[in-house]
């Protein structure tokens, strides 16, 4: 990404020779602070994951190996346990 399209004001707190380090490759590389953090947030997203959203990575798993409990053994045993159920539950009256 070449520029901004939207630019967003923050604060972090970083230890000072953080600081100090992040000043000076900022100067050495003529690049502001600013675009060196963003950078380096985009290197490190790209790297550990940007926070893949939980929903989607179960909707993908689930489109791929198919719904928890949908393979026979599990249905049959689905099927058994009702029938179990249903014979020594009371009946209503």
């Amino acid at each position: 990404m070449t520029g901004y399209t939207v630019r967003v004001k923050t604060a972090i707190s970083i230890p000072d020779d953080l600081f100090r380090e992040v000043d000076a490759c900022s100067r050495r590389l003529h690049v502001s602070r600013s675009r060196l953090f963003a950078t380096a947030a985009r290197e490190y997203l790209a790297r550990n994951g940007s926070g893949t959203n939980a929903t989607e990575a179960w909707n993908a798993a689930i489109a791929a190996a198919g719904q928890p409990g949908d393979d026979p053994a599990a249905r049959a045993v689905r099927t058994r346990s009702q029938a179990v159920i249903r014979a020594t539950t009371p009946k209503r009256r």
